[in-house]
């Protein structure tokens, strides 16, 4: 397989956890990375953020037909498959080269064309709490931009959901039951699969059933337009709910003079002091000398009792804060306040409009076979 000669320059943003037992290659535009993907379709934009979920985005679940997901507390990044091999690509387009294996639906059939070339995924890594205690790095695949160097991104979700247990999986699946003598699929970095979506019919049973059994921290639900395209870069039409205690904000954490700890978001690309504003940390950074967290990422959720910002974690694979107009998206989420209750009820009312209950009557007989799968 030829190598790929490229700056070893990491971002010090990369994920710990994620990047174990990766080759990172760093690039800032993707056009400088490979002749072989200077023609990848939408490489070169940036994967999509995810809007708050607030009250006026509840109509939009009665204007457009909607699947629902868990939203899993995992790190961001699109896979892009090549003959060169398969590479992890995070927010800022550092690439994390991993020995994984593709086989094309043509590998069934008389084709030169056995593996997947210029395919590109969308998902996210997160990791799984096995019964025994141990940790184990799963990618979960959500979505899908293009397939041997042919977009699907104007295709609507449902087709590309599809698609990706057809054209990635499946061939994949096959491959590996066949026990190939000369590669072995376990000894790969991390297990991959396709998310699971589900009718809305399902939330209130993936909120008190699904998600606490999951073996990987979840801290809400995602929202996806069935019939929607693939939108790079914010999606207004792509909705998370997330519980009232997880909503946080990235922030830029600097300590000023007089050991004045500052908080910082991005405005329109420039460095804003949210003056005012507190931070606590509490917990396993409750003893930390913070100092050492100057020029981090943090993310943080607000204690209303407290009135202040606390810290959940450092983005390791974030490099920049949000964007002061998220910032006030989240403070206006809190204020909101959807609850858990709040949102079922509103569902409940939604699935029986006519958009809905005709669309279900036809699907729900696909669904039945589906079974429960602990995660």
């Amino acid at each position: 397989m030829r190598s790929l000669l490229i700056s070893n320059n990491c971002a010090a943003g990369a994920d710990k956890q994620a990047a174990t037992q990766y080759s990172p290659v760093c690039l800032k535009k993707t056009h400088n990375f490979s002749p072989c993907t200077r023609n990848c379709p939408i490489l070169n934009k940036a994967s999509y953020g995810l809007p708050i979920f607030l009250k006026d985005n509840l109509q939009l679940l009665r204007q457009r037909y909607y699947y629902a997901t868990w939203k899993a507390d995992g790190t961001r990044y699109m896979m892009l498959i090549t003959y060169d091999g398969c590479y992890l690509v995070d927010r800022n387009f550092c690439f994390r080269r991993v020995q994984m294996r593709f086989p094309s639906r043509s590998i069934n059939e008389d084709s030169s064309e056995k593996f997947h070339h210029l395919t590109l995924l969308d998902g996210e890594m997160i990791i799984d709490k096995l019964p025994n205690g141990k940790l184990e790095r799963r990618y979960l695949a959500y979505d899908l931009m293009a397939v041997n160097n042919q977009s699907v991104s104007e295709c609507p979700f449902s087709e590309r959901w599809k698609l990706l247990e057809k054209e990635i999986f499946e061939p994949r699946n096959i491959d590996r039951q066949r026990r190939n003598p000369i590669y072995r699929y376990e000894m790969e970095p991390f297990r991959v699969r396709r998310k699971d979506f589900w009718l809305l019919s399902t939330v209130t049973k993936l909120l008190e059933v699904f998600i606490p059994r999951l073996s990987h921290a979840a801290d809400g639900l995602i929202f996806q337009g069935w019939d929607d395209p693939y939108v790079p870069r914010t999606h207004q039409g792509l909705l998370k709910w997330k519980y009232p205690e997880m909503n946080s904000v990235d922030f830029l954490f600097e300590v000023g003079n007089g050991d004045r700890l500052l908080l910082y978001v991005f405005d329109r690309g420039t460095k804003k002091l949210l003056d005012g504003n507190r931070i606590e940390f509490r917990d396993e950074y409750a003893d930390m000398d913070v100092s050492i967290l100057s020029g981090k990422i943090i993310e943080c959720s607000w204690d209303q009792v407290e009135q202040t910002w606390v810290c959940m974690r450092i983005r390791v694979d974030k490099s920049t804060p949000n964007e002061f107009n998220t910032y006030k998206k989240v403070k206006r989420s809190i204020a909101d306040n959807i609850t858990e209750e709040v949102l079922l009820d509103e569902i409940s009312q939604i699935i029986k409009l006519p958009m809905y209950a005709d669309r279900m009557a036809k699907v729900q007989p696909q669904h039945a076979h589906m079974e429960k799968r602990r995660r």
